[in-house]
Protein backbone atom coordinates (compact mmCIF):
# COMPACT_ATOMS: atom_id res chain seq x y z
CA UNK A 1 0.00 0.00 0.00
CA UNK A 2 2.25 2.51 0.61
CA UNK A 3 4.74 1.42 -1.95
CA UNK A 4 1.83 2.18 -4.44
CA UNK A 5 1.05 5.69 -2.65
CA UNK A 6 4.60 6.44 -3.04
CA UNK A 7 5.02 5.29 -7.01
CA UNK A 8 1.88 7.54 -7.36
CA UNK A 9 3.26 10.33 -6.02
CA UNK A 10 6.56 9.98 -7.97
CA UNK A 11 4.35 9.74 -11.13
CA UNK A 12 2.56 12.87 -10.02
CA UNK A 13 5.61 14.85 -9.09
CA UNK A 14 7.16 13.84 -12.85
CA UNK A 15 3.86 14.99 -14.53
CA UNK A 16 4.36 18.40 -12.84
CA UNK A 17 7.91 18.40 -13.13
CA UNK A 18 7.29 17.90 -17.40
CA UNK A 19 4.37 20.16 -17.44
CA UNK A 20 6.36 23.15 -15.81
CA UNK A 21 9.20 22.22 -17.94
CA UNK A 22 7.29 22.78 -21.06
CA UNK A 23 5.65 26.07 -19.60
CA UNK A 24 9.28 27.06 -19.12
CA UNK A 25 9.84 26.15 -22.75
CA UNK A 26 6.57 27.74 -24.15
CA UNK A 27 7.46 31.29 -21.83
CA UNK A 28 11.13 31.03 -23.58
CA UNK A 29 9.81 31.04 -26.97
CA UNK A 30 7.47 33.54 -26.62
CA UNK A 31 9.67 35.69 -25.49
CA UNK A 32 12.37 35.54 -28.16
CA UNK A 33 10.22 34.92 -30.33
CA UNK A 34 10.08 39.52 -31.28
CA UNK A 35 14.23 38.98 -31.97
CA UNK A 36 13.39 35.78 -33.98
CA UNK A 37 10.58 37.03 -36.18
CA UNK A 38 12.99 39.74 -36.67
CA UNK A 39 16.16 37.88 -37.79
CA UNK A 40 13.88 35.45 -40.29
CA UNK A 41 12.43 38.30 -41.69
CA UNK A 42 14.83 41.63 -41.52
CA UNK A 43 18.36 39.41 -41.42
CA UNK A 44 18.05 35.67 -42.68
CA UNK A 45 15.34 35.96 -45.17
CA UNK A 46 16.85 38.97 -47.55
CA UNK A 47 20.31 36.92 -47.05
CA UNK A 48 18.77 34.39 -48.75
CA UNK A 49 16.66 35.90 -51.62
CA UNK A 50 20.20 38.03 -51.94
CA UNK A 51 21.77 34.63 -52.47
CA UNK A 52 19.57 33.51 -55.05
CA UNK A 53 19.25 36.98 -56.63
CA UNK A 54 23.14 36.92 -57.31
CA UNK A 55 22.64 34.09 -60.03
CA UNK A 56 19.91 36.62 -61.40
CA UNK A 57 19.89 39.64 -64.00
CA UNK A 58 17.12 41.29 -62.45
CA UNK A 59 16.43 45.56 -62.64
CA UNK A 60 13.53 45.76 -60.28
CA UNK A 61 11.37 47.20 -63.20
CA UNK A 62 11.70 43.39 -65.23
CA UNK A 63 11.28 39.89 -64.97
CA UNK A 64 13.79 38.29 -62.68
CA UNK A 65 16.06 36.07 -65.50
CA UNK A 66 18.59 33.27 -64.24
CA UNK A 67 21.84 33.21 -65.68
CA UNK A 68 23.90 31.28 -63.43
CA UNK A 69 26.87 32.35 -62.16
CA UNK A 70 27.71 34.89 -65.07
CA UNK A 71 27.23 37.66 -62.21
CA UNK A 72 30.44 35.98 -60.52
CA UNK A 73 31.81 35.49 -63.54
CA UNK A 74 31.78 39.23 -64.79
CA UNK A 75 32.70 40.56 -61.30
CA UNK A 76 36.41 39.55 -61.59
CA UNK A 77 36.32 40.56 -65.08
CA UNK A 78 35.67 44.15 -64.16
CA UNK A 79 38.51 46.42 -63.17
CA UNK A 80 36.54 49.27 -61.84
CA UNK A 81 35.48 45.77 -59.12
CA UNK A 82 39.43 44.56 -59.22
CA UNK A 83 40.38 48.37 -58.53
CA UNK A 84 37.87 48.34 -55.44
CA UNK A 85 39.06 45.76 -54.14
CA UNK A 86 42.41 46.44 -53.95
CA UNK A 87 41.71 49.75 -52.68
CA UNK A 88 39.70 48.22 -50.03
CA UNK A 89 42.76 46.01 -49.02
CA UNK A 90 44.96 48.80 -49.28
CA UNK A 91 43.08 50.67 -46.82
CA UNK A 92 42.38 47.69 -44.50
CA UNK A 93 45.81 46.96 -44.18
CA UNK A 94 47.00 50.36 -43.22
CA UNK A 95 44.34 51.55 -41.37
CA UNK A 96 43.79 48.28 -38.89
CA UNK A 97 47.30 47.86 -37.66
CA UNK A 98 47.83 51.53 -37.54
CA UNK A 99 44.40 52.06 -35.53
CA UNK A 100 45.55 49.19 -32.87
CA UNK A 101 49.35 50.65 -32.83
CA UNK A 102 47.85 54.32 -32.05
CA UNK A 103 45.18 53.08 -29.80
CA UNK A 104 47.47 50.52 -27.44
CA UNK A 105 50.20 53.63 -27.07
CA UNK A 106 47.40 55.57 -25.74
CA UNK A 107 45.69 53.64 -24.33
CA UNK A 108 49.38 52.72 -22.32
CA UNK A 109 49.84 55.86 -21.53
CA UNK A 110 46.63 57.00 -20.17
CA UNK A 111 46.75 54.02 -17.96
CA UNK A 112 49.07 56.21 -15.50
CA UNK A 113 47.31 57.56 -12.47
CA UNK A 114 48.66 60.99 -12.83
CA UNK A 115 47.02 64.28 -12.18
CA UNK A 116 44.85 65.50 -15.45
CA UNK A 117 44.49 62.10 -16.97
CA UNK A 118 40.62 62.01 -16.91
CA UNK A 119 40.47 65.61 -19.32
CA UNK A 120 42.47 63.20 -21.28
CA UNK A 121 40.69 60.82 -21.68
CA UNK A 122 37.83 62.12 -22.28
CA UNK A 123 39.62 64.19 -24.65
CA UNK A 124 40.80 61.57 -26.66
CA UNK A 125 37.36 59.07 -26.66
CA UNK A 126 35.11 62.38 -27.65
CA UNK A 127 35.89 62.14 -31.62
CA UNK A 128 34.54 58.75 -31.14
CA UNK A 129 31.36 59.61 -30.46
CA UNK A 130 30.99 62.33 -33.64
CA UNK A 131 28.61 60.79 -35.83
CA UNK A 132 30.29 59.13 -39.23
CA UNK A 133 28.40 61.62 -41.07
CA UNK A 134 29.59 64.95 -39.62
CA UNK A 135 32.87 63.79 -39.04
CA UNK A 136 33.11 62.73 -42.59
CA UNK A 137 32.09 66.34 -43.87
CA UNK A 138 34.21 67.98 -41.01
CA UNK A 139 37.47 65.91 -42.46
CA UNK A 140 36.55 67.16 -45.87
CA UNK A 141 36.54 70.92 -45.19
CA UNK A 142 40.03 70.09 -43.57
CA UNK A 143 41.34 68.20 -46.25
CA UNK A 144 40.17 70.09 -49.39
CA UNK A 145 42.88 72.37 -51.36
CA UNK A 146 41.86 75.50 -49.34
CA UNK A 147 41.16 73.56 -46.54
CA UNK A 148 42.47 73.64 -43.05
CA UNK A 149 45.30 71.61 -43.10
CA UNK A 150 46.84 73.01 -46.06
CA UNK A 151 46.30 76.48 -44.88
CA UNK A 152 48.10 75.46 -41.80
CA UNK A 153 51.30 74.03 -44.06
CA UNK A 154 51.10 76.93 -46.07
CA UNK A 155 52.35 79.17 -42.54
CA UNK A 156 55.18 76.95 -42.23
CA UNK A 157 56.27 77.42 -46.22
CA UNK A 158 54.83 73.57 -47.31
CA UNK A 159 52.36 74.21 -50.37
CA UNK A 160 49.81 71.27 -49.42
CA UNK A 161 48.95 68.65 -51.87
CA UNK A 162 45.38 68.20 -53.16
CA UNK A 163 44.59 65.37 -50.65
CA UNK A 164 40.78 64.21 -52.27
CA UNK A 165 42.05 64.86 -55.75
CA UNK A 166 44.90 63.04 -55.90
CA UNK A 167 44.68 59.74 -56.57
CA UNK A 168 47.99 58.63 -55.67
CA UNK A 169 47.07 60.20 -52.11
CA UNK A 170 44.30 59.98 -51.87
CA UNK A 171 43.44 56.92 -49.60
CA UNK A 172 45.60 58.62 -46.74
CA UNK A 173 42.58 61.23 -46.60
CA UNK A 174 40.22 58.05 -45.18
CA UNK A 175 43.21 56.61 -43.32
CA UNK A 176 44.18 59.97 -41.41
CA UNK A 177 39.30 59.43 -40.20
CA UNK A 178 40.02 56.17 -39.45
CA UNK A 179 42.59 57.68 -36.93
CA UNK A 180 40.39 60.63 -35.74
CA UNK A 181 37.99 58.24 -34.44
CA UNK A 182 41.30 55.59 -31.88
CA UNK A 183 39.09 57.01 -29.23
CA UNK A 184 37.02 54.03 -29.20
CA UNK A 185 39.53 51.28 -29.52
CA UNK A 186 41.20 53.19 -26.93
CA UNK A 187 38.79 52.74 -24.42
CA UNK A 188 38.70 49.40 -24.46
CA UNK A 189 41.96 48.69 -24.43
CA UNK A 190 42.32 51.08 -21.18
CA UNK A 191 39.75 49.11 -19.15
CA UNK A 192 41.57 46.23 -20.10
CA UNK A 193 45.02 47.70 -19.21
CA UNK A 194 42.86 49.05 -15.38
CA UNK A 195 41.53 45.93 -15.15
CA UNK A 196 45.43 44.02 -14.38
CA UNK A 197 46.12 42.99 -10.83
CA UNK A 198 48.62 45.78 -9.83
CA UNK A 199 50.15 42.38 -7.77
CA UNK A 200 51.71 41.11 -11.54
CA UNK A 201 53.47 44.16 -11.62
CA UNK A 202 54.90 44.58 -8.14
CA UNK A 203 56.42 40.99 -8.47
CA UNK A 204 57.98 41.39 -11.54
CA UNK A 205 59.51 45.18 -10.06
CA UNK A 206 60.72 43.09 -7.38
CA UNK A 207 62.00 40.97 -9.85
CA UNK A 208 63.93 43.90 -11.51
CA UNK A 209 62.18 43.88 -14.68
CA UNK A 210 62.04 46.91 -16.78
CA UNK A 211 58.82 48.68 -17.54
CA UNK A 212 59.62 47.54 -21.28
CA UNK A 213 59.55 43.98 -20.04
CA UNK A 214 56.24 44.48 -18.12
CA UNK A 215 54.41 45.52 -21.18
CA UNK A 216 55.27 42.90 -23.55
CA UNK A 217 55.71 40.05 -20.72
CA UNK A 218 52.71 41.34 -18.53
CA UNK A 219 50.52 44.03 -20.00
CA UNK A 220 50.07 42.58 -23.58
CA UNK A 221 49.55 38.94 -22.70
CA UNK A 222 46.31 40.18 -20.41
CA UNK A 223 44.70 42.43 -22.79
CA UNK A 224 45.31 40.05 -25.97
CA UNK A 225 41.68 38.96 -25.83
CA UNK A 226 40.98 42.66 -26.15
CA UNK A 227 43.27 43.12 -28.79
CA UNK A 228 41.97 40.11 -30.66
CA UNK A 229 38.29 41.77 -30.18
CA UNK A 230 39.52 44.87 -31.67
CA UNK A 231 41.66 43.32 -34.69
CA UNK A 232 37.87 41.26 -35.54
CA UNK A 233 35.77 44.05 -35.72
CA UNK A 234 38.60 46.56 -37.45
CA UNK A 235 38.80 44.29 -40.61
CA UNK A 236 35.20 44.08 -40.86
CA UNK A 237 34.70 47.36 -40.25
CA UNK A 238 37.44 48.53 -42.58
CA UNK A 239 35.96 46.18 -45.57
CA UNK A 240 33.11 47.36 -45.47
CA UNK A 241 33.94 51.24 -45.35
CA UNK A 242 31.15 53.22 -47.04
CA UNK A 243 29.85 56.91 -45.66
CA UNK A 244 33.90 58.32 -45.82
CA UNK A 245 33.93 57.29 -49.41
CA UNK A 246 30.64 58.40 -50.71
CA UNK A 247 30.68 61.87 -48.95
CA UNK A 248 34.20 62.60 -49.56
CA UNK A 249 34.73 61.37 -52.97
CA UNK A 250 32.16 59.22 -54.28
CA UNK A 251 35.26 56.79 -55.49
CA UNK A 252 37.11 59.24 -57.79
CA UNK A 253 39.50 60.57 -58.91
CA UNK A 254 39.57 57.79 -61.53
CA UNK A 255 38.41 55.04 -58.75
CA UNK A 256 41.38 55.69 -56.59
CA UNK A 257 39.46 55.94 -53.36
CA UNK A 258 36.55 53.35 -54.61
CA UNK A 259 35.86 50.32 -52.49
CA UNK A 260 33.64 47.50 -52.57
CA UNK A 261 30.78 48.44 -50.48
CA UNK A 262 30.22 51.94 -52.40
CA UNK A 263 30.55 50.39 -55.87
CA UNK A 264 28.09 47.88 -54.57
CA UNK A 265 25.59 50.37 -53.64
CA UNK A 266 26.09 52.51 -56.99
CA UNK A 267 25.15 49.40 -58.80
CA UNK A 268 22.26 48.73 -56.81
CA UNK A 269 20.74 51.76 -56.91
CA UNK A 270 22.14 53.62 -59.52
CA UNK A 271 22.44 51.20 -61.86
CA UNK A 272 20.09 48.64 -60.54
CA UNK A 273 21.57 46.06 -61.52
CA UNK A 274 20.53 43.72 -58.29
CA UNK A 275 22.06 40.58 -59.48
CA UNK A 276 24.93 42.06 -60.07
CA UNK A 277 24.96 44.17 -56.67
CA UNK A 278 24.36 40.93 -54.50
CA UNK A 279 26.95 38.60 -56.06
CA UNK A 280 29.76 41.48 -54.80
CA UNK A 281 28.30 41.55 -51.74
CA UNK A 282 28.53 38.00 -51.52
CA UNK A 283 32.09 37.62 -52.46
CA UNK A 284 32.69 40.61 -49.58
CA UNK A 285 30.77 38.21 -47.17
CA UNK A 286 33.12 34.95 -47.98
CA UNK A 287 36.18 37.61 -48.21
CA UNK A 288 35.37 38.81 -44.44
CA UNK A 289 34.19 34.93 -43.35
CA UNK A 290 37.92 33.62 -44.65
CA UNK A 291 40.22 36.57 -42.76
CA UNK A 292 38.22 35.86 -39.51
CA UNK A 293 38.74 32.31 -39.46
CA UNK A 294 42.35 32.99 -40.43
CA UNK A 295 42.59 35.46 -37.54
CA UNK A 296 40.65 33.28 -34.83
CA UNK A 297 43.10 30.11 -36.06
CA UNK A 298 45.78 32.11 -35.50
CA UNK A 299 44.60 33.28 -32.05
CA UNK A 300 45.72 30.13 -30.44
CA UNK A 301 49.26 31.12 -31.16
CA UNK A 302 49.08 35.28 -29.33
CA UNK A 303 45.85 35.18 -27.22
CA UNK A 304 45.60 34.53 -23.79
CA UNK A 305 42.92 33.82 -21.62
CA UNK A 306 43.24 33.15 -17.62
CA UNK A 307 42.20 29.99 -17.70
CA UNK A 308 44.43 28.70 -19.96
CA UNK A 309 48.14 27.28 -19.39
CA UNK A 310 50.56 27.54 -22.11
Amino acid sequence: MEATERKTMDERNTSMAKKRERMNRNWFFFFISPWLIGFLCLTAGPMIFSFFMSFTNWDLMTQMKFIGIQNYVNLFKDPIFLTSMKNTFLYAAISVPLNLLLSLGMAYLLSFHLKGMRFFRTLYYLPAIVPAVASTILFTNILATNGLLNKALSFIGIQGPSWLLNKNIVLLSFVFLAVWGVGATMVLLLSSINSIDDAMYESATLDGATRMQMFVHITLPQISPVIFFNLITGIIGSLQTFTQVYLMTKGGPDNASQMIVPYLYTNAFSYYRMGYASAMAWVLFFVILILSVIVLKSSSAWVFYEQEVK
